[in-house]
């Protein structure tokens, strides 16, 4: 099963040595499952042919706003509309969750409560997952066919489904200590108190449920007829 991964920004250039870049990040997340991957910069104006040039799309995160107006956002919009349409399985994480619900109706702004960063508890349906979050915009309004399937105490609509072929997550299942612990040095000092940032280093010693959420992403891919 082919994979496009619709890569929306690039991860800080000082850890691609370490981590890599998202197209990478989101490959070692579900590697070893049976897929194959493609990975389109769509930041950089590199999109496939159209829905059809994949069986299955996930959508990235980025440290752009679904709301800025740069001309691939628009272009990313339609292209989420013809997979949606075309009933392939999308995935959309962080940013992809937003820009989904965007695309599809919904509407993203800046949380009044600030940033989200560093482990949290996610309650579904089935259970309470702890994953790793690093974002400050949030879905406000959801589509109206969105489906609430997570929330957790700073993100009402944590993940989303729309009909059995879309599944988005605000958080980061494919973050894990050495991604947080890299944007932390880069990022953290800008927009986290000395006791926030030492409590975001403290709990990467605690496990987060990113098996968990790479279990349940392949089984949505696999299930989802194309």
């Amino acid at each position: 099963m082919l994979i496009g991964i619709l890569q929306c920004g690039h991860f800080p250039e000082d850890l691609h040595g370490e981590v890599g870049d998202y197209g990478e990040i989101y490959q070692r997340f579900l590697a070893g499952r049976g897929f194959d991957f493609a990975v389109y910069p769509v930041c950089d104006n590199v999109f496939p042919d159209g829905a059809e040039a994949c069986d299955g799309w996930l959508i990235s995160g980025s440290k752009h706003g679904a709301y800025e107006d740069h001309p691939w956002i628009a272009k990313l919009e339609a292209l989420i509309r013809d997979i949606h349409a075309s009933k392939r399985p999308l995935v959309g994480i962080c940013f992809g969750h937003q820009i989904i619900a965007q695309a599809l109706g919904g509407k993203v702004e800046k949380f009044a409560g600030g940033w989200a960063i560093g482990r949290k508890d996610y309650g579904f349906a089935e259970g309470t997952y702890a994953l790793n979050a690093w974002h400050q915009d949030q879905i406000v309004s959801p589509p109206p066919e969105a489906k609430l399937l997570a929330s957790s105490d700073t993100c009402r609509y944590a993940a989303l489904a729309y009909g059995d072929h879309v599944f988005t997550l605000q958080p980061h299942p494919e973050f894990g200590p050495p991604e947080m612990s890299g944007l932390l040095d880069i990022k953290g000092v800008d927009v986290l108190s000395d006791e926030d940032m030492a409590k975001a280093h403290a709990d990467l010693a605690i496990p987060v449920d990113n098996p968990t959420i790479a279990e349940r992403v392949t089984q949505f891919f696999q299930r989802v007829p194309a």
